[in-house]
């Protein structure tokens, strides 16, 4: 199962950019993220920051170091920022001797199952300096029971926030959450899509993320 899960990323290295964030559904959840991310580093004086699970560089701007398990993704990454340090790596085996200050992990966790998901968590733990930050997105349970109940969905492994809070034990404190995609916009006009952009970026702040596609998670070591 792995090796193949492997091949199909490799294959899909060199299209990967165009076809999942070069469309009008993939250029919105992107800038959906990036808003956040860029809200999240302003001002943030970290050293060294690893993208874990980069695939081909997409938020790699925001990082130091990448992390992937394809090498063809690595492959595009390492094209696009030949100034950064990327390494071939598991989330629950990560390649570098390095501590990092901040741990940023996207798109991973919704296929992963909850079992990976905890050693994605200590590993993360251990690879983080003293009060080191770690940022993942996980799949809203509460949007699969009201969207979708198929067990072959992708975002099968999908969390509510108090779990994701249990599951990282004594290990980390969670200082943040929010909300990704809370507009079915693939339901939407292509044309119309960006306009629904700044009033789901807001309401996914409110309770209302509990019910977004996805939650991003911002956890501090203790």
């Amino acid at each position: 199962m792995k090796t193949s899960i492997l091949e199909y990323y490799n294959n899909l290295a060199k299209t990967y950019d165009e076809n999942r964030f070069g469309n009008s559904y993939g250029k919105y959840i992107d800038r959906q993220e990036r808003k956040f991310l860029a809200s999240f580093f302003k001002n943030k004086k970290y050293l060294k920051v690893l993208d874990l699970g980069c695939g081909t560089g997409r938020l790699l701007n925001f990082a130091t170091h990448g992390a992937d398990f394809s090498e063809e993704m690595l492959n595009v990454a390492q094209q696009k920022y030949p100034e950064k340090i990327v390494a071939k790596g598991e989330i629950s085996g990560i390649p570098f001797h390095d501590k990092f200050d901040c741990i940023l992990c996207f798109h991973v966790i919704m296929h992963q199952n909850k079992d990976e998901t905890k050693s994605f968590l200590n590993e993360c733990y251990q690879k983080l300096n003293k009060n080191g930050t770690l940022i993942f997105d996980y799949p809203t349970k509460n949007r699969r029971k009201v969207v979708s109940q198929q067990e072959d969905w992708h975002a099968n492994n999908s969390f509510t926030i108090s779990e994701i809070s249990q599951l990282s034990g004594n290990k980390f404190q969670l200082k943040n959450s929010t909300g990704i995609l809370l507009f079915p916009i693939h339901r939407l006009p292509k044309s119309l899509r960006r306009y629904f952009l700044p009033l789901d970026i807001l309401l996914c702040k409110t309770f209302l993320k509990n019910w977004a596609s996805y939650q991003i998670a911002v956890l501090e070591k203790i």
